[in-house]
């Protein structure tokens, strides 16, 4: 067999769907400036599907600061990586402002999110080692430990007894082999908004040797007081050994970070393979950082703009009686039950004749029956945007009880 032969078959679970949906259900462009209304397939829509939690991705400010970076620096500065030749004062200063705003003795910089929780995942275990894990975790933690040599261990999501099972299943290994154990869940996860269980995870400190890794993508500017996090929001900011946080999400921009104690990141620095090998986070994007946080830390009035929209929808979608989940983080899951050709019939209804955009989500991602519809509110976002959307959702949610959308499956299929 070919190599090039599984790119003809396209079999993958998605892929698979390519011809019928790319271009509207799959690879969609959305266009126009980035804010709660875009443009799709040549009309307006009211859109739910941007990471831009505090909406910063548009903020004047922000633009003006990136123009003038972009004219000052170009993308190119500085050459090289960090270790060689690609390391400022602008670095150091933007992962300086960082640490101490998550409270952390040092952080240091990511070129990109996904791509630097794979590697210090590498970084920090060895063979020696065991990492125990949530069911539910992003695949960027999971294809980090596909680089793992040693055990791991999964258990159920947010599972605490499990995982107390688990760790006492590790703790026996590392007793034989000299290493450690390394603990790593989500802040705040993504596709059903739920928060990990942060504080019962610390409390296992208490009879088990373990350090705790989070990855807060969607935590980081969203939640706590002032906004520091996941950890922060449950009071357990020095518990929490390395936190991971990104830029693609309340900051709007390219790159992350990992914090941790001095040592700690010394030891990345010199040993995490993504940054010694990899180009510099151009300037440009290191100076734009440094004005989304001078926001994000001194205009509180974003993230309580954000939260006013979040309770308003997720309150209205309540009264509706639907199903949203475990909720306590901006991200709004909307689950339903039906087909994937009722889930398509949603989408199109949603998009042509209520001029909503948001993403659906289907198996294999969730289980087989299930749709969700995934909201993700912002700052941008207004309380009329809710009040129509919730509306319309209620009526979606009576044509699918109503078999509508099977109807008009089975219509096309006689067509």
């Amino acid at each position: 067999m070919d190599v090039f032969d599984k790119c003809d078959m396209s079999k993958s679970p998605l892929g698979k769907y390519a011809l019928q949906g790319e271009g509207y259900y799959l690879f969609p462009k959305l266009e126009g400036q980035l804010s709660n209304r875009m443009i799709f397939q040549g009309k307006e829509r009211l859109v739910w599907s941007l990471n831009n939690y505090l909406g910063l991705g548009n903020h004047p400010e922000v633009r003006k600061v990136d123009a003038e970076a972009a004219k000052e620096w170009g993308l190119a500065y500085p050459m090289g990586a960090r270790m060689m030749s690609g390391h400022t004062t602008m670095h150091e200063n933007l992962e300086k402002q960082l640490a101490q705003f998550v409270n952390r003795e040092a952080a240091y910089l990511l070129n990109y999110g996904y791509q630097g929780m794979v590697s210090i995942i590498n970084t920090m275990v060895d063979r020696k080692d065991v990492i125990v894990y949530d069911s539910e975790a992003h695949a960027c933690i999971i294809d980090g430990m596909r680089l793992h040599f040693g055990k791991r261990f999964v258990y159920p999501h947010n599972n605490m007894p499990n995982l107390e099972r688990e760790l006492t299943r590790a703790t026996r290994i590392v007793e034989k082999t000299g290493g450690g154990i390394l603990v790593i869940t989500e802040g705040v996860y993504g596709m059903t908004g739920g928060l990990g269980k942060l504080d019962e995870i610390v409390a296992l400190k208490k009879k088990f040797n373990f350090r705790l890794f989070i990855d807060d993508a969607h935590g980081f500017g969203t939640m706590g007081p002032t906004g520091a996090g996941t950890d922060e929001h449950f009071g357990v900011q020095d518990e929490v050994d390395l936190y991971f946080g990104t830029f693609a999400k309340s900051m709007a921009g390219i790159g992350g970070f990992i914090a941790s104690n001095k040592n700690v990141i010394k030891y990345l620095q010199y040993n995490m393979r993504s940054q010694i090998y990899a180009k510099s986070l151009p300037m440009p994007m290191v100076i734009g950082a440094l004005k989304r946080l001078e926001l994000l830390r001194e205009e509180p009035e974003h993230r309580e703009k954000l939260w006013t929209i979040v309770h308003a929808l997720q309150g209205g979608l309540k009264e509706k009686g639907f199903n949203i989940g475990e909720g306590g983080s901006p991200v709004t899951p909307v689950i339903l039950h039906g087909s994937v050709g009722e889930s398509t019939q949603i989408a199109y209804d949603l998009r042509e004749n209520y001029n909503i955009f948001c993403s659906i989500v289907v198996y294999p991602v969730i289980p087989k029956g299930v749709i969700l519809l995934r909201l993700i509110p912002t700052a941008v976002h207004t309380i009329e945007d809710v009040e129509y959307t919730v509306n319309a959702f209620a009526e979606v949610k009576e044509k699918l009880t109503n078999k509508e959308y099977s109807d008009e499956i089975k219509k096309r299929l006689i067509e």
